[in-house]
């Protein structure tokens, strides 16, 4: 019984060690920027992305991208969660009862939303504006819930950080794109500032592509066309790299 005591407190004085030092033992032997930990960055931006790939987070992809502000602010915003909710998860995961696991792990995540949501309010009232119900919606985003309790539950502290950040990085990345493209093409602008040109009252007082008779697009607009900016990037990345493409 005294060694069975000994050995229970041993492992429990591991644990903490673990939580205080962000590391477990595996964690520990591997380097910081090892292939593995790389991999945790890189594979979300191709070829595990969470829009292309997984098919989540579908509608803050089709809702906040008709400008390219908004959706790299909304992009920040789920980075900053994703990553610091995987980090707590990550960190009481020995500590959380299954059959309440959910429920904490919504917890953490709208604690972090709501923090986030008061400093956008705060800093960058405008967008959060734009944003609208969508930022008190990441707390139900698939891919946020999904990388918890697929990923930090199961993982260190450091590598459910760099899951964090690798995941919402490619869900941001899809962002931008098809931000970029709507709004170049639906009224000539990125960040609000014009790039193709003045569009005037006529011809000869409009500038740049306008002048030429350039017409803003004005379906890339409306949100069906970021379903189909969308379904374009997932046809190019497949194109691109065949072992995406399902079998029947």
């Amino acid at each position: 019984m005294a060694e069975e005591k000994k050995f229970n407190s041993a492992k429990e004085e591991e644990k903490k060690q673990e939580m205080i030092l962000f590391l477990s033992n595996s964690e520990e032997k591997e380097h910081f920027l090892s292939k593995g930990n790389r991999k945790l960055l890189s594979d979300p931006l191709d070829d595990n992305n969470p829009i292309t790939v997984q098919v989540l987070g579908i509608c803050s992809a089709l809702a906040i991208t008709v400008q390219l502000e908004p959706a790299v602010v909304m992009a920040i915003a789920v980075m900053v969660v994703m990553a610091f909710s995987n980090m707590i998860v990550s960190m009481l995961r020995n500590l959380i009862p299954s059959r309440i696991r959910i429920i904490v792990q919504l917890v953490v995540v709208a604690s972090l939303v709501i923090l986030v949501s008061e400093i956008l309010k705060a800093y960058a009232f405008d967008v959060s504006k734009q944003l609208s119900v969508f930022v008190g919606l990441i707390i139900t985003n698939c891919i946020v819930m999904g990388r918890l309790e697929a990923f930090a539950l199961g993982n260190g502290i450091y590598k459910s950080f760099l899951d964090g950040i690798g995941n919402a990085a490619g869900y941001g990345l899809i962002l931008v794109i098809v931000a970029f493209f709507r709004e170049l093409l639906g009224s000539g602008k990125l960040f609000g500032f014009e790039v193709l040109g003045h569009k005037g009252a006529t011809l000869a007082d409009s500038t740049g592509l306008y002048a030429f008779g350039y017409e803003n697009n004005g379906l890339m607009l409306l949100s069906p066309m970021a379903l189909i900016v969308v379904g374009l990037i997932i046809w190019v990345q497949r194109a691109r790299n065949r072992k995406l493409i399902e079998q029947n």
